[in-house]
Formats: structure tokens, sequence, C-alpha cells
């Protein structure tokens, strides 16, 4: 048995030992949210209210904030309004957090460089400063001891701030955390390496237990990186309960009333359990008992939303007051401050949508003059379009707040070769048109055309009426194009050509035709028959549409004809939700089944990430294996283009019947059929007068045939690939 030995010690070594010991300690556990409260101090060149930090303040901020902190959570997303204090919170405390409670390398990244520059100096450095938590963590007198404006070393880590448009500051730099600010403005990729996320994100391989928080306002949907992370995550939105009934939802905007002719009546929230109407201050008072509720909690990620309308810092008349002249700028034309709008208060992606206009609408909202140029019209306008047969010119009026009125759609018929119908365009344009009280208007100003063929005798016309402010133009299409851009000379003629950019063109002219009410941007059109606006003419205005597509990842704007039926319904989304028999047992079908259903002809749909049209067989396959029968997209085209071609060329019956009506048939039709074959519609498309096809007796009784070859492409129904393994390839590699 062995004897205890009992040591006797001074106090001043117990006194040390204990001093020690409480420096191993582990700290008492605290969430981010716990942290700030119990150390963060506001500075007051960065807050309106200075002082010490208060979640209570914003309680939808707490949940958040401790998500950022939980050594179970990998990744937090944020997809927020600007106004909800998110740079505090979601950037600022971590920051402080990690380097305090959990020190670790940790990477802050801004969109720019000059941006994280701006952070440091104006909020970052204020906080160690005023924060006495941390201020003893960071030598802020010597540069030499790691203290610099982009980079921060403390006791355990560092704080490396970079900006996504520079490779060299998000290489080499191995990190815990990583905190993504703004992603939605991080350029597509840094120089040359990629998308400088992916490349911060693969700085954080090391550390087994990384973090990732990603914060942004959203932007554009479908090219929204905040947004393609929130769905991924749980999908938490922040509900509170209706001061009446306790029911708990979220803050949509469609639930909240107002009359804008009076926003000083009250703003009210409806709620959509018991329908009853609270003021924002019952609402906002029930964010004490908010919660954040999850669509889709499975998920590995967590992500929240969040609106202005929950937040603190702002109240509900101010966003209201946004809202309205948001949608006045929208009424009249201009949808960029509402795109802001949705973004910034909502905090959610802005859609954008092709533009497309109904001929038949624009048709019916003619109206009567008191005379051939309306009074508010200041000064006149023409454009002049050249084809193979005629000029179509067109004279507008203009007032104030590019507010416009249609005064004359005329057709100038004749050789384009002679003399007289330059002649008969060049008296047009010299006429004057008149207000109800007599002053006469001649035109200040004229474009023409010169991307036909006749280009020369453009630039000619052109150049010698200078004077009068008659200027050649081309149209140059492409996203980026300017609308218009100073002159050039640079042609056989030496006339001054001005390059107009047709996309830009087209959507300023199509945004204005939408505009609803008379005012700035509405286009007028008059109803009296000699004016010359027929359905016709309306008909070519909205030919085409605006349509936005994803190239190589980005969103891309296009404009092409309307309408033109030449993709496959099949493979395309259809929104239901289950297929049900009618004694309500559900159908499923897998790819193998419904393909043996189409086998017969029949298309039918499947559920496949969603359920969707499956089928590109018509049901005279499998009878019927022509291909301009038996596929969806090419019977359809076909169908199109021959009552298009009815449609086009009805105006044409009783027309004389003489080579000028064959060639400008023949020449119309083939510019068409152009662009259908350089946009991958179609293979060919030409129309031919074939002489042989048309005997005399024919041409005598007012019969003339045209011979078309068409051919659309038929759908790719099945994508195969043949994989091999290529043994000389090892050998070769070897060897070299």
């Amino acid at each position: 048995m062995k004897k205890k030995r009992i040591v006797k010690l001074e106090p001043q070594t117990v006194e040390l030992f204990a001093e020690v010991l409480s420096k191993l300690r582990p700290p008492p556990p605290l969430t981010v949210s716990q942290w700030a409260d119990r150390y963060r101090v506001l500075s007051a060149e960065s807050s309106a209210e200075p002082g010490r930090w208060h979640t209570e303040k914003a309680p939808y901020q707490r949940a958040i904030m401790d998500a950022i902190g939980d050594p179970h959570v990998r990744s937090v997303v944020v997809m927020s309004a600007a106004q909800i204090g998110k740079t505090d919170a979601f950037i600022l405390n971590p920051l402080g957090y990690y380097m305090d409670y959990a020190p670790c390398p940790v990477m802050c990244m801004q969109p720019t460089l000059d941006m994280g520059q701006t952070l440091s100096k104006d909020r970052i450095a204020p906080m160690i400063r005023d924060t006495p938590r941390l201020t003893g963590l960071v030598d802020t007198k010597s540069r030499y001891a790691g203290n610099t404006v982009m980079k921060k070393n403390f006791p355990g880590g560092h704080i490396t701030i970079v900006g996504a448009n520079s490779p060299s500051s998000l290489a080499s730099r191995p990190i815990k955390v990583l905190l993504a600010d703004e992603i939605d403005r991080y350029p597509k990729s840094a120089g040359t390496e990629g998308d400088p996320l992916d490349l911060a994100k693969k700085r954080q391989t090391t550390f087994w237990d990384y973090k990732t928080v990603m914060v942004s306002t959203p932007t554009i949907k479908g090219d929204s990186r905040i947004e393609d992370a929130y769905l991924l995550s749980t999908q938490e939105e922040w509900n509170v309960p209706c001061p009446e009934c306790g029911a708990y939802q979220p803050f949509l905007w469609e639930n909240v009333k107002f009359d804008k002719d009076d926003l000083d009546k009250g703003i009210g929230y409806v709620c959509r359990e018991c329908g009853c109407v609270s003021n924002e201050y019952r609402w906002k008072e029930q964010g004490k008992y908010g919660k954040y509720v999850a669509a889709n909690p499975g998920a590995e990620s967590r992500g929240f939303h969040l609106n202005t309308l929950a937040s603190t810092f702002v109240g509900w008349k101010e966003i209201v007051t946004k809202f309205i002249e948001a949608k006045i700028a929208l009424d009249h034309g201009n949808p960029e401050q509402m795109k802001v709008w949705v973004n910034t208060e909502l905090g959610e992606t802005w859609e954008e949508r092709g533009i497309q206009l109904e001929d038949i609408e624009l048709f019916n909202r003619r109206e009567i003059y008191a005379a051939e140029v309306p009074d508010d019209v200041l000064y006149l306008t023409a454009g002049v379009d050249v084809q193979d047969d005629r000029f179509e010119v067109e004279v507008v009026g203009w007032g104030e707040g590019t507010e416009s009125w249609g005064v004359r759609y005329q057709k100038i018929f004749g050789d384009m070769l002679s003399d007289q119908v330059w002649d008969d365009l060049d008296n047009f344009l010299l006429r004057t048109w008149h207000k109800a009280d007599g002053t006469a208007y001649p035109l200040l100003a004229t474009c023409i055309d010169s991307g036909g063929h006749h280009t020369d005798e453009v630039y000619r016309f052109a150049k010698e009426r200078l004077n009068r402010r008659i200027f050649a133009i081309k149209g140059m299409g492409g996203a980026g194009v300017p609308f218009i851009r100073n002159p050039s000379k640079n042609n056989r003629v030496r006339a001054d050509l001005f390059i107009l950019g047709v996309d830009a063109g087209k959507t300023t002219i199509y945004q204005r035709l939408e505009v609803k009410t008379p005012g700035p941007n509405y286009c007028h059109f008059p109803s009296n028959e000699e004016a010359g606006y027929t359905e016709e003419y309306f008909k070519g205005l909205t030919a085409e549409k605006k349509v936005v597509r994803f190239v190589k990842g980005h969103l891309k704007e296009y404009w092409e004809i309307k309408d033109i039926p030449n993709v496959s319904p099949d493979n395309k989304p259809i929104s239901i939700s289950a297929a049900c028999l009618k004694d309500g047992t559900e159908v499923l079908l897998d790819q193998e089944q419904a393909n043996v259903v189409n086998s017969f002809g029949v298309a039918t749909w499947l559920n496949m990430n969603g359920f969707r049209l499956w089928g590109n067989n018509t049901a005279c396959y499998p009878g019927n294996t022509d291909p301009k029968d038996r596929w969806f997209s090419v019977r359809r085209f076909f169908c199109w283009d021959d009552n298009t071609f009815i449609q086009t060329y009805f105006q044409k019956v009783s027309d004389p019947l003489n080579k000028r009506l064959i060639e400008a048939l023949v020449d119309s039709e083939n510019v068409r059929g152009n662009s259908f074959v350089s946009r991958g519609i179609c293979a060919r498309y030409e129309l031919q007068y074939i002489e042989s096809e048309n005997p005399t007796t024919d041409l005598l009784n007012g019969t003339v045939k045209f011979h078309k070859y068409m051919s659309p492409f038929n759908p790719a129904e099945d994508i195969e690939e043949i994989v091999e393994f290529d043994p000389n390839a090892i050998s070769t590699a070897l060897a070299g």
C-alpha cells in the first residue's frame, strides 16, 4: 500500500495554476447572435443607431446568424431585400464571432477589389476599433504585424478581403470560413480563371469543417447565383402570426392593401386565413414570435429569404411609394425601375420576359384625329423602307416625352431602276402637313434604309438632300449595339451613313407600344382610311417577338418572327401535378412505356423530373412515315407556312399578272426563307416560278403557280452515344 504524499504549495503558486487552468477552460457555448448581443458595438460612422447591438430589434436576423455559427451546418444562403441589415448581421457579426470566439482563416469576398477596400475601411476597421472584445486582437499600428487594408491577422487566424474580379486575390489562400457578399454582382469569370465563387470554394478543401455563407440581393431569374443556391437549400421563409387569429404566414406583396391616391389613409395587410386587415405596427409587433418555415427541410444547405415588408429599418409607406413610382414608369414603357423594386424590396428575381404584341389590340385602339397633325405634335419625321418594287414611308409626329402620333403610312410603287419612282418619293417628302388651325409642318428629318438591293441609289439620294436632313441608315443586329451612333462615310458614294442598333431599336419601340395610357412614350394611330394604318400595317409592326434564351449558361435576347411552330412540343413541361383515372387512381408512365405508346402514333405524358409532354409522332404514324406528315413540328410548319402565304399575298389577287408581280412574290418569299435557313429553322426554303408549270392557257385564265422547296428540320427523337475504350492511347501516353 502506497502512502499518499501531501505537497504544500505556496499561495502564489496556487493562483498561478488557477490562472493557467482558466485560460485552458473551453469558452462557454455562444451562438453568433449571443456573441453579438454580448460584445458587438455599432460604430457611429456606419450606423444610424450607434452603440450596443440588440438582435431583438430585428428578430428575423437571429436564426440566420445562429445557422452561420452552427458547426453542423456547412452552407448558409441568404436571398434578401436590400434594407434588412444583412451586412451587419450576416457578414460583420460572423467576422467578429470567428475572430474572437472561434479563430480560423476567414475570407470575406466582395464583387470587386474596390468594394472590398470600402468594406474594410468603412465597416470592418470601425467595428474592430469600437468593439472592445476585438480591439486587442489586431495590431492596428504595425503593418508588419499583418494588419493591412485587405488582410488582418489575429491570434489563431486571419481575415482576407478579396474581390471577385481579381483572380490573384482568390488564389493560394486556404480558408475555413467563406463570407461571400452580393454574389449576384460577381463577374461570370475572374479573368480567365473561371467562376470566382467556385475558385473561392476550392480554398476550403483542406478543412473538413468548412463554412460557406452566401448573401445577396437577387437579380435576373435564371441567371441569379443566389436564387440557384436558395433553390437547393431548405428554402426557409420568415413567418409571423396574424395579430387577430394567430395563423403563421409569410409577408406577401399581394396581401398589402393601400389607396394609391391617398397613402395617408393607411396601409394594411390582409391575413390569408381570417381575412382581417391589420396595420404595419401590429404585424411587426408579431415579429418577436416569428419563425422560419422551410419548404425543403431535407436539404443539406440552410437557405433563408427575407423581403423588406419584414424589415424593422424601413416603413411600409416607403415601400409602397417606390412601388407606385415604379408602376408608373413601367406603364410608360420603362421596366428598369420595377426591376430594381422587385430585386431590392421583395428580394425576388426579376423575370425577363419576351416582348410580344398583338396586332388586333393596336388596330382597335386607333383614334380619330381632328386634323392631319394633332395639336400636341411639335415636329414631324419620316422613315423610308426600300423594297424591290416600292417605297414604304411612314410620317410620325412627336410631342413631349417622346409621345408619338402616326400621321401617314404610304406605299409608293414603281420601277426602282427608273428615275420616276425616286422623283415620286422626293415629292412626297417635300410636302407639308397641317394642323387644325392651318399651320403647315414640313418634315424635320427623314431616314431611308440602305440595306436592300438599291444601296447606291439610296446613298446618292440622301447625299444630294443632306441639307433637308435626309439620311441613309443601315441596321445592325446583336446585343450591345447602340441604337444610334455617329455617322460614317465609309461607302462608295461617300454619303453620311448612320448605323442603327436593330435589337435596341426594336426593344424601345415595343416597350412604347406596350404603354396603355396617353402621355410619355404612348403611340397614337389614326383611324381614317386615307392615313394608311390598315390591319396589314399592324401585322407587320407586330410580326416579331423578343425571346430570352440561355446560351452557354448566360441569358441572351433574340428577335424572331413570332408564332413559327418549328419546335416540337415533345419533352416540354406541362402544368400538372398528377394524372388520374376517373376513379382517382393515379397513372404513372415511365420512359419505356411512353415510348411504346408513341410508337402507335399517340403522344402522351411522362413524369421525369416533373410532368412533361412525350412524343413527336402524329396519329398517322406508323402507317404514314412521310417526314412532312409524321412529325408534329414539321406538319405544323407546313400548315403554318401555307396559311401565311395566303394571308400575305391575298392582297395581290387581281393585280396585273405581269413579270413584276411574279418577281415581287419570288423575291419577298426568298428573303423570308433566307432568314429561316440562317436561323436553323429550315435546311432549304426557296420559291421558284417554273415556266413549264405555268402553261399559257393557265396564265390567260388568270392562274399562276409557284413551286416551293421547303425542308424544315425534324426533331432529334433519339440521341445516342457510342463509347469505346482506346488501348492504344495508354501505350502512346506511357511512351511519351
